[in-house]
């Protein structure tokens, strides 16, 4: 009960307010340590790749951004979604707060995925089941931005973005599944719950070290932009003005 109650207290904003300034810091700190050493293993310690030669590494930034895109949008659904049921201002932020993150690591996966195609399928973009729909995703991101921004009414926009998000999740399982549902030119998974790993141990430390510094980045920037967000929507709130007044006075 009383574990319940300390998570509860952080959906207060401006409890949230200072626990994400405290952690922002350390978590970009973080991201910069870990990724050096995942790139660092990824790039220069991994084993070249029997068939793919040299031109597989970008895996160590690609895979881990196609499951942040996935993984995000998931969340950024949760909260819209928590948002919309209980009414609860803090996860609608945090919803809005994770939308340009998520797209971000889509681009990412795409961008990524093109280099990685050309040298092995010969072409920067094919119209595979799973390069489609995560080309799909990239538009629910764009989509859900561009809706909750233009509407005025802060709660309608929310609800608006909360059953659009909801609605698009449909999508995230169907681009985990595409390699298995259809003919595709992606390879499958080379990591699963169910089976061992089928990459070398060094190859999987990478791709775990590069997960961990895109994990603890979008932490980070969710974080930063949630504070910008309850800055903009508290901005007439006591302790909003009183925190104004105080860096005010400090010269910030």
């Amino acid at each position: 009960m009383t574990s319940s109650l300390r998570f509860f207290t952080y959906a207060s904003p401006p409890r949230f307010y200072a626990l994400a300034g405290r952690l922002i810091p350390w978590l970009f700190g973080l991201t910069g340590l870990v990724g050096l050493v995942g790139l660092y293993v990824g790039f220069f310690v991994a084993p070249t790749d029997a068939t793919q030669g040299q031109a597989y590494r970008i895996i160590f930034i690609h895979v881990p951004a196609a499951w942040m895109s996935m993984v995000l949008y998931l969340v950024m659904a949760g909260w819209a979604t928590v948002g919309w049921a209980f009414n609860a201002r803090l996860a609608s932020m945090v919803a809005r707060a994770l939308a340009p993150t998520g797209a971000l690591f889509t681009v990412l996966a795409l961008w990524t995925g093109a280099l990685w195609g050309k040298p092995t399928w010969g072409a920067w973009w094919v119209w595979d089941a799973r390069l489609t729909s995560e080309l799909i995703l990239l538009f629910l991101y764009l989509g859900y931005i561009a809706l909750v921004e233009s509407i005025d009414d802060t709660r309608r926009a929310d609800y608006a973005g909360a059953l659009l998000a909801l609605v698009g999740a449909v999508n995230v399982p169907v681009i985990y599944f595409s390699v298995r549902w259809w003919n595709t030119l992606h390879q499958g998974a080379s990591i699963s719950m169910s089976a061992a790993p089928t990459m070398a141990h060094t190859m999987l430390s990478a791709m775990l070290l590069m997960t961990v510094a895109f994990w603890a980045y979008a932490f980070a920037v969710v974080f930063l932009r949630t504070r910008a967000i309850i800055l903009e929507r508290e901005r007439d709130a006591d302790w909003v003005l009183a925190l104004a007044r105080q860096r005010a006075g400090a010269g910030e």
